[in-house]
C-alpha cells in the first residue's frame, strides 16, 4: 500500500449517456483556431496551416447544471463553446460531448502581445464545462450543427463540418506530437461570436444528437 505525505485528490470523471460507469478524465487537449469565421474575427489569417494546440488541467472540469464563481484577475472573461472528443482505452474516440472553453481575454491578449503563453488565460479555475458524454456509436455528429445561448439569446453558431481541422486529422497529430491516451479529452474549436461573460449570466450550449451543457455564473 502506498502512503502519501497528503491524501491525493478525487479523480476527475464524466457521467456516460446510457452507462452506469464514469469516464475517468486524464487531460484535456484543447485546438485553437479551428474554424474560419473564429480566426477572422480575432484578426487572424484564415489559410489553414499548422494548428495550434493547448492544455487544461483535468481539475478545470465543470459539469452540467453547476453554478461558475466569476474567476479572478480578469475583466474580460469570453465564452468558447466546442465540440468535446472523448477519447477511449484503444486511443480512438468513444464518445462526444459539448464544451465551453472560457478564456480570460484579457489575460490572453496581454500574452500575445510579449509573446507569451496562454496557460494563465486559459488553463484556471472551472474554466472547461463539459456536459455527459455520448457513446461514439449512438450518434453522428458529422453534420450537426453546434450553438450557444447566452441568457436564452443564440450567441455562437456554426457547422461542425466547417472545422478547419477534422477530428481525425486533429487525433492524427496528437498521436504524432503528444502522449494521447485513454481519458483524454479534446476541445475541438469554436465557431465565431465568442463574447464576454458576466455575474448571473447562463451559458446553454448543444450540439444535435448530444446532452447540454448549461452553466451560470455567480
Amino acid at each position: 500500500m502506498t502512503n502519501y505525505l497528503f491524501p491525493p485528490h478525487d479523480p476527475v470523471s464524466l457521467p456516460i449517456i446510457g452507462q452506469p460507469e464514469r469516464f475517468p478524465v486524464r487531460r484535456i487537449y484543447c485546438i485553437g483556431r479551428n474554424y474560419a469565421d473564429h480566426v477572422k474575427e480575432m484578426g487572424g489569417d484564415a489559410a489553414r496551416s499548422e494548428p495550434i494546440f493547448f492544455t487544461k488541467a483535468a481539475e478545470t472540469i465543470v459539469q452540467s447544471g453547476q453554478d461558475i464563481p466569476f474567476p479572478p484577475n480578469t475583466s474580460d472573461l469570453h465564452y468558447e463553446v466546442e465540440l468535446v472528443v472523448a477519447i477511449g482505452p484503444d486511443r480512438s474516440v468513444f464518445g462526444f460531448g459539448v464544451g465551453i472553453d472560457l478564456t480570460r481575454r484579457d489575460l490572453q491578449s496581454a500574452a500575445k502581445k510579449k509573446g507569451g503563453p496562454w496557460a494563465r488565460a486559459k488553463n484556471f479555475n472551472r474554466s472547461a464545462p463539459c456536459s455527459a458524454l455520448t457513446p461514439a456509436d449512438q450518434v453522428d455528429v458529422s453534420k450537426a450543427h453546434i450553438v450557444l445561448r447566452k441568457n436564452g439569446d443564440i450567441v455562437q453558431h456554426g457547422a461542425l463540418a466547417d472545422m478547419i481541422w477534422s477530428v481525425d486529422e486533429i487525433i492524427e497529430r496528437l498521436k504524432q506530437d503528444m502522449d494521447l491516451q485513454a481519458g483524454d479529452l479534446i476541445y475541438t474549436g469554436t465557431p465565431a461570436g465568442v463574447g464576454p461573460v458576466n455575474v448571473g449570466d447562463e451559458l446553454s450550449g448543444g450540439i444535435e444528437g448530444l446532452q447540454r451543457i448549461t452553466v451560470r455564473f455567480i
